[in-house]
């Protein structure tokens, strides 16, 4: 199945972007390097293409108890113009995606990851028993992230209003240059930013006018490979490595968005008999060693093998080699010493308590 191209592809090229596939999109790893991007986002600003991820609207009169039905944190306490995190799990209590909702006006848009959209929208839809009427608008929809703590100056270059009270996990629909926005204050990387939505058309005008009022503030195209460093150093978890369809929240170090309080929601009952029983836990890991744990790498603790890294790099901020990964639970406490087995050499790390970098302009 050949991969798709963003309406920005033909940019990326010509910015010497390095294409790879991403969940079936052809997207940029990197422009001129994963270090200096990293840095540029952490020091400066970094834009993001991630128009790949998938957006589903969600209306009608039974809209809000359907989400509250399907995703396992609390809608009910949403106003207009918030955000919120949350999980939709199966039946057994395992993780379909986690998401983001936003409440609009008459409707929510759900903001799900890019892999298997079709099989998750068949999913939401085979849970349609409310005549909840729900669109898929990922192919009609561009997202930008405008990420670190020179963003919000950047943003003022181009915005009217005043927006700089805008809170974290807040969005606020409004227009550059006459084009319709959905401007939000969320992002992967834990650095002050800001994420744009809009219609796939207005998306190259958007990518110019922002690179172009960047400039001065040292604003650098940013690529996956990056986004991947990012969210690493700050513990955020990604779809197929740190959860998928055969772990709990729990596991994940994710029970705190599952309201196990607010009534009956799917995959409820499995969440409730599985917190007693909570075989592996997620843990972050720094390296003593020089050395990079990298994903299904081993973890052991004197003989044993005790579980298996989901993530891994060389933390550009720290200079060392971090990870997250399954521990047995026993094995999971913070400052335990573990081993990593990275090709045959077993070289010494600690589980601390994340995340790794916690210097980020995140909530300034």
């Amino acid at each position: 199945m050949l991969s798709k191209k963003t309406i920005l592809y033909d940019k990326h090229v010509e910015l010497g972007g390095r294409m790879v596939d991403f969940s079936g999109y052809m997207l940029p790893l990197y422009y001129s390097s994963i270090k200096t991007e990293h840095h540029a986002v952490r020091e400066n600003a970094g834009l993001f293409d991630v128009s790949h991820m998938s957006e589903f609207i969600i209306s009608g009169i039974s809209a809000e108890s359907f989400i509250q039905r399907i995703t396992v944190n609390d809608i009910n306490k949403m106003s207009y113009g918030s955000v919120q995190y949350s999980l939709i799990c199966n039946h057994n209590g395992g993780i379909v995606d986690d998401l983001l909702i936003y409440k609009k006006k008459n409707s929510f848009m759900l903001v799900l990851n890019a892999a298997n959209v079709q099989k998750k929208y068949k999913w939401i839809n085979s849970l349609n028993k409310n005549g909840v009427y729900i669109e898929n608008i990922s192919d009609k929809t561009g997202l930008l992230a405008l990420q670190g703590p020179k963003s919000r100056k950047i943003l003022k270059m181009l915005l009217d209003l005043n927006f700089e009270k805008l809170g974290y996990y807040n969005f606020i629909e409004t227009k550059i240059s006459n084009r319709k926005i959905i401007l939000s204050r969320t992002g992967y990387t834990g650095e002050l930013g800001y994420e744009i939505y809009s219609d796939v058309e207005n998306i190259r005008y958007l990518w110019t006018e922002i690179m172009s009022a960047g400039k001065k503030f040292g604003l650098a195209p940013a690529g996956l490979g990056c986004r991947d460093t990012l969210r690493t150093e700050m513990e955020y978890v990604l779809y197929g490595n740190e959860i998928d369809e055969n772990t709990s929240p729990i596991e994940a170090g994710l029970g705190w968005v599952a309201k196990l309080d607010k009534g009956d929601f799917i995959g409820r009952d499995a969440l409730i008999n599985r917190k007693e029983e909570t075989k592996k836990k997620l843990v972050s890991i720094i390296m003593e060693d020089y050395a990079i744990p990298r994903k299904n790498y081993s973890i052991l603790q004197g003989d044993r093998t005790i579980g298996e890294i989901t993530s891994g790099t060389m933390s550009p901020s720290l200079s060392k080699g971090i990870g997250m990964g399954y521990v047995l639970s026993e094995f999971s406490a913070v400052k335990n010493a573990i081993q990593v087995d990275i090709r045959g050499k077993l070289k010494l790390g600690t589980i601390i308590k994340g995340p790794f970098y916690k210097n980020g302009s995140l909530k300034k």
